[in-house]
């Protein structure tokens, strides 16, 4: 019997963790009898009663599975870890909070069963804020203009994944992994298939600018080299406008030289756009090297605090 692994990352969501095991449960028996299942929940040291819950559940059903990070380590890693702890058949991401729809995971093992290692859950619609959702889209049609890497636009991650990739997942030994660009860098066969993404069901998401321009500052360092492409020739180019300019005045100067008043406003009009752009480049630059800075440091993923529900003779993955 194939194994299905759902794996769900959660930080404070004791509202929903309950709910989503019983929905997942019930769905397994009525559409997916023929399959076996566990369901790892990875918490990223929630601050409410999420763990009190997850610890009841394990308790109660041991296909529940439940690792606790000693820390907050961020959206990316945590999830990412998940995946690499699950042992079925095939892994199914799945958030927490219900905004990927239950009743889309039969739909995306058949299409595993016709043989394709990856399915992409695809957004075509959204019960978001309809503003959030346009400068998602928006997003996505840049970054996928500008990466080198083929990017599927309105695809959060939610999906299914074959375990040979999985596997490819576990060799790749990413310090700080972004799982939508690399499904579309290493990823194997693949569909998608479309859905339409609920609102939240309870609490408050955790997402801010903060993350949101993380995640868009990752996928932009990592996927493309237009940040410094665009500085290289608009250096260029403002260089060899300023000699031009600087040529111009030169001649008016012997020419007019009693009457030419080059006068302050274009030296300080000059120097605060040469300094503007200097500064916004050398911020983009950071950024590349901050990324590259993680990367080298090769940090573990996520450091354990706890684990239920495994086996005790099974090797940690970092």
């Amino acid at each position: 019997m194939k194994k299905i692994s759902i794996m769900v990352p959660c930080y404070n969501e004791e509202e929903n963790v309950v709910p989503l095991s019983e929905a997942l449960i019930a769905m397994f028996e009525k559409d997916l009898p023929q399959y076996d299942y566990e369901i790892l929940f990875i918490d990223n040291d929630s601050r409410d009663t999420t763990r009190v819950k997850l610890r009841a559940l394990c308790e109660n059903n041991k296909k529940i599975k439940a690792i606790f990070n000693a820390k907050n380590f961020g959206q990316f890693n945590s999830p990412y870890y998940g995946i690499l702890q699950t042992e079925g058949d095939c892994t199914i991401p799945v958030c927490a909070d219900f905004q990927d729809p239950i009743d889309v995971i039969p739909r995306l093992v058949a299409e595993w069963e016709k043989g394709y290692k990856i399915v992409c859950a695809v957004k075509t619609s959204s019960k978001e804020n309809p503003v959030m959702y346009f400068l998602r889209s928006c997003y996505y049609k840049m970054i996928k203009k500008m990466s080198s890497v083929d990017q599927i636009e309105h695809f959060t991650g939610f999906g299914l994944y074959d375990k040979s990739f999985v596997q490819v997942l576990r060799d790749l030994k990413d310090p700080i992994p972004f799982i939508r660009g690399i499904v579309g860098e290493l990823g194997f066969k693949r569909t998608e298939i479309e859905y339409t993404q609920a609102q939240r069901r309870a609490g408050k998401t955790h997402n801010n600018f903060y993350t949101l321009y993380d995640a868009a500052m990752l996928s932009f360092t990592s996927y493309t080299k237009i940040g410094l492409r665009i500085a290289t020739f608009l250096g260029a180019a403002c260089a060899g406008l300023s000699v031009i300019v600087a040529i111009i005045y030169f001649i008016l100067k012997l020419i007019y030289w009693n009457r030419f008043q080059a006068g302050m406003v274009p030296l300080i009009i000059l120097v605060s756009l040469t300094s503007s752009l200097q500064l916004f480049f050398i911020g983009l630059l950071g950024e590349y090297i901050l990324s590259m800075n993680k990367r080298l440091m090769n940090r573990p993923l996520v450091v354990e605090e706890e684990r239920l529900n495994f086996k005790p003779e099974e090797p940690e993955q970092e």
